[in-house]
């Protein structure tokens, strides 16, 4: 079932979209306040949360924020502000959609669906498999058939990036700016580095795949031929 936190100090819109919501099939948990929010979330797996933006204490901007620092859930926001300026403080926010009030509710179900349908979208594409081999850029846990791998960040980073492009070449370069970032001050080498550990680490777990050093030019991914 999808649980949904719906967030609102007015007693009347609280209860009328958790009565609506719950006739849709959702679980829901309500809050008054941004403080209590929190700690529901902080106790209850959540997939989306409506929030109200005019809260005393903490507003649905500020509570939105806070929302995005710690998980990783669709956000509604719901005002009586349509304002262009209250739209855009709450997209930097991190807010993922805008509902002005006063709003329909059928019209709030269809923006939570297609939220969700989205969000799904976006955890299945965190998953990449080869043969044995689950890397899982939500948990950024790598599974080779039922042992779990905790990898160091970028060696994490560098095979998940090339098990989703198996066969291609990619040169140094180009992963130090995909894996490191533009700003990295350090040289190529840390790339062979990389590459070196990973290879050693799984040259005793899994023959699935190879990478592979291109001569002058870097490392390629290559998948085991059946």
């Amino acid at each position: 079932m999808t649980n949904i936190l719906i967030v609102d100090d007015d007693i009347h819109i609280l209860k009328l979209v958790q009565i609506h919501l719950s006739e849709q099939g959702y679980k829901t948990f309500t809050a008054k306040y941004g403080i209590e929010a929190l700690e529901i979330l902080n106790t209850e797996i959540c997939d989306l949360a409506v929030v109200d933006v005019m809260m005393p204490f903490m507003d649905g901007f500020t509570l939105t924020e806070e929302i995005r620092k710690q998980y990783n859930l669709p956000v509604v926001l719901l005002t009586a502000k349509g304002q262009i300026e209250d739209k855009e403080r709450g997209f930097q926010a991190g807010t993922d959609d805008y509902l002005v009030k006063p709003f329909e509710l059928k019209e709030l179900s269809f923006r939570i669906k297609a939220l969700l349908r989205r969000y799904d979208k976006q955890l299945v594409e965190s998953i990449v498999r080869m043969g044995s081999i689950t890397m899982d850029k939500n948990s950024y846990e790598a599974q080779v058939g039922d042992q779990t791998i905790l990898l160091p960040l970028k060696e994490f980073e560098l095979l998940y990036f090339l098990m989703s492009k198996p066969k291609q070449v990619f040169s140094r370069e180009h992963l130090i700016e995909h894996i490191w970032g533009l700003d990295y001050e350090g040289d190529d080498r840390t790339v062979d580095v990389h590459v070196k550990r990973l290879r050693e680490r799984f040259s005793k777990l899994t023959d699935d795949f190879q990478i592979k050093t291109v001569r002058g030019v870097g490392y390629s991914l290559e998948v085991k031929r059946e």
